[in-house]
């Protein structure tokens, strides 16, 4: 039998808490569970989960803060719970690294499908052969092992879906992909045709991507009415 994929459940309300502890459970995840920014970062230094769901309004650190924190280099997703569900407080999130973003009050069966949505964009990426390495300028993507490299071999923090974006560019470069693409092949099909998170991906990737790889950031060109295209050579990747 495989092994439970673990979430880690930060939310300081303990009657939600137990409520998504047990539903998860009941779906077939292990449940970490912590009230606050403490309690994380004791159940961190623990294990790492397969993905995080977190609070934004927390006692103490809030959750943009943490997310800032952990951005780039925690190595697992995160979904964002919130009150809060103005657009912009839904991009900030986004901005600092989350994954996903579910407005309260939700159904729990809903929380469910984007966990396993944003668990299979981090496992499902097209098949390539084990440890297919892109180039493209100074920058190396591993699609394989899911991470990106400066020339000076130096990875680059990139989050789940910053690196589903950058590997859709890489695979097909010098073609326009449509936003309605890129939100299939990073989201899935029942992502929201409005949904602004590639806009917002692309602008945190090629902010990344400047300071490592100029080049590359300058490549990825926005296309009016279209989307956006990878104005350069990759060397191994298909049309």
């Amino acid at each position: 039998m495989p092994a439970m994929k673990t979430i880690l459940l930060v939310e300081d309300d303990p009657e939600i808490r137990m409520l998504l502890t047990g539903f998860l459970h009941r779906e077939g995840f292990a449940v970490a569970a912590a009230a606050d920014a403490v309690a994380m970062d004791a159940q961190l230094a623990r294990a790492r989960p397969a993905l995080m769901v977190l609070d934004l309004m927390l006692p103490g650190e809030d959750g943009l803060s943490i997310c800032r924190r952990l951005s780039g280099t925690c190595g697992f997703p995160i979904i964002m719970l919130t009150a809060k569900g103005e657009d912009v407080d839904r991009i900030v999130g986004l901005e600092l690294g989350a994954d996903d973003y579910l407005p309260k009050p939700f159904n729990p069966r809903e929380l469910l499908a984007r966990i396993r949505a944003v668990l299979r964009r981090g496992e499902r990426q097209a098949p390539v052969p084990a440890g297919r390495r892109l180039r493209v300028g100074a920058l190396t993507v591993d699609l394989d092992g899911r991470q990106a490299e400066a020339g000076d071999g130096a990875r680059v923090p990139l989050t789940s879906a910053e690196f589903d974006l950058l590997a859709c560019l890489v695979e097909h470069p010098r073609r326009v992909l449509s936003r309605d693409q890129l939100l299939d092949w990073t989201r899935g099909r029942g992502a929201d045709p409005f949904d602004r998170t590639i806009d917002v991906g692309i602008s945190r990737l090629r902010r990344k991507l400047e300071a490592v790889a100029p080049e590359v950031a300058q490549g990825i060109t926005t296309v009016r009415n279209g989307g956006y295209i990878l104005s350069l050579d990759v060397e191994g990747a298909g049309r």
